[in-house]
């Protein structure tokens, strides 16, 4: 580890010191009387810090500017008495809004702000699924950031940020919030050496297109969700781990009921808080709470209300605990179309999760009550200008991977991810595709279900419905040009478990097939 520079100028930009600058440059830059302009590794490009070193040139100061890190510089200001005031609270919305345009430009999912009093405040985005690293700051102003965020920006919300407690709010005053957010769900926790903060950003993405092929859908899985819409009751449920695309789905499958009805179904929602708008649709939210058993009661009351509402269709965010997905089976049983989400990883999963929420087998295998699974991931497209040809970029690979994704894709067809242009901002990807597996519950498949015999339900679902998995949506994905299958592995696994998933055994010989 490369050792930190000896500072033993004295800060000529400290409160006190020749050159003025507000309290927030001096948080990323020290410009000390040898010479020497330490500025944060993270901000070399900052416009701040280019503004200070033209002012320096312009008076004709000499100077050496240092990358360094930000203890380097908050050490290099230690000794100087008066380190200024902090920064006021509305300096601090300002730079949140900052970051959430920013967020909004990027296309982030989510912001991750991670302050700790060794490590000092890193702000993440979450964009395409992965975490992406954008900046650095010390610990005071992330906590300045923290609680200005918390306090003076989400409308509802304890009276003060604890940054040692977990603590739940929701920004949706559209004067706080960059153009196109509908509101931010603010969620915090500690950790050993201080706390973080993660922002879901709510976009307010309405659509025209009902369209479930746009989504990545294939005919067959695009079929099987226009069946269960057709369906006048029962549960569908769509499964996936948070950040899969569940929502987006839901608001295509509603938005496409309302359109083909003309508006002629009452169709309500009941969310926590709701993630995306729908036309036509009265969606409702659940009133905030401070701890999970409200929050559960307070579900549970907006469940049972809209039930009252005389509705075609009830949406249930997420089925949560054990009254939420007992409310959900008995709006189904009491005549209406219900479309529901859990978190689960795979289609017949699902019914494993729903009879651990405490649903009986006999009504969790009941196909008039449980009408349709749907399970999803998303998988990153790979950029049209860039992306590169597998058999061009083979050195690559090791060996045994090579092996195992040859063995799995039409090679000849196949392309991996490229070094990045300006088409994708030399990511390399451009947008997100589904990957999923839809089953349409009926009797013969929900007997093997209630015999707790699952060989024999997949077996019956992949011959009598053409069912495929995610894995292999994922291979035909692969097929087409359009994944990485190295990339496809890291949310599907091995795309050589596709064989093993079709015969429903492993060998020991496939284990060491499995991994190349």
């Amino acid at each position: 580890m490369q050792a930190s520079p000896v500072i033993e100028g004295r800060p000529l930009t400290a409160p006190d010191g020749k050159y003025h600058i507000d309290e927030e440059l001096r948080q990323i830059l020290c410009f000390t009387d040898d010479g020497r302009l330490l500025v944060s590794k993270s901000h070399m490009f900052n416009p701040h810090v280019r503004g200070f070193q033209a002012r320096l040139k312009h008076h004709g100061v000499e100077f050496q500017t240092m990358p360094v890190d930000l203890a380097t510089i908050e050490k290099a200001y230690s000794g100087v008495k008066g380190n200024g005031q902090a920064a006021s609270q509305s300096d601090m919305q300002k730079t949140a809004t900052e970051i959430f345009t920013r967020a909004v430009h990027e296309r982030a999912s989510d912001i991750h702000i991670r302050v700790s009093q060794n490590g000092r405040a890193r702000i993440f985005f979450r964009i395409h699924n992965d975490l992406e690293f954008k900046d650095e700051h010390p610990y005071e102003w992330g906590k300045q950031l923290c609680a200005a965020i918390y306090q003076a920006m989400a409308d509802v919300s304890d009276s003060t940020f604890e940054p040692l407690s977990r603590q739940d709010a929701r920004i949706a005053d559209k004067t706080k919030l960059p153009k196109g957010l509908d509101g931010i769900r603010i969620a915090t926790s500690p950790q050993v050496d201080g706390f973080i903060m993660v922002l879901r950003l709510l976009y307010n993405d309405t659509t025209e297109s009902f369209v479930l092929s746009d989504l990545g859908y294939g005919n067959t899985q695009s079929n099987a969700i226009e069946l269960m819409k057709r369906r006048p009751t029962g549960i569908n449920i769509i499964g996936g781990p948070t950040g899969s695309g569940k929502s987006t789905t839901l608001q295509r499958v509603l938005g496409g009921i309302i359109k083909q009805c003309n508006g002629t179904k009452h169709v309500i929602t009941v969310e926590d808080p709701p993630e995306y708008p729908i036309n036509g649709a009265v969606q409702t939210p659940v009133a905030n709470a401070s701890t999970a058993d409200e929050r559960s009661l307070a579900f549970q009351a907006a469940i049972k209300a809209a039930m009252r509402l005389d509705p075609d269709v009830i949406m249930i965010g997420e089925v949560r605990d054990i009254p939420s997905a007992k409310l959900a089976v008995q709006a189904a049983m009491t005549g209406h179309q219900v479309w529901t989400t859990v978190h689960a990883n795979s289609a017949f999963a699902i019914l494993d999760r729903i009879v651990d929420l405490g649903v009986p087998i006999e009504l969790a295998s009941d196909p008039s009550i449980i009408t349709g699974l749907t399970c999803q991931r998303l998988l990153k497209v790979l950029c049209e200008k860039c992306k590169v040809p597998l058999i061009e970029a083979q050195e690559r690979y090791e060996d045994r991977d090579l092996r195992r994704i040859m063995a799995s894709v039409q090679v000849e067809n196949t392309y991996v991810r490229g070094e990045g242009c300006s088409c994708c901002r030399g990511s390399g990807t451009k947008g997100r595709t589904v990957a999923a597996e839809t089953i349409i519950t009926d009797q013969h498949l929900m007997a093997h279900i209630r015999q707790f015999d699952r060989i024999k339900a997949m077996e019956y679902w992949r011959r009598d419905q053409e069912g495929t998995t995610m894995l292999e949506d994922a291979i035909r994905k692969i097929n087409d040009g359009l994944v990485d299958p190295f990339q496809a592995e890291l949310v599907v696994g091995p795309l050589s478990m596709g064989r093993i998933e079709r015969d429903m055994r492993i060998e020991g010989h496939e284990v060491q097939h499995a991994i190349g």
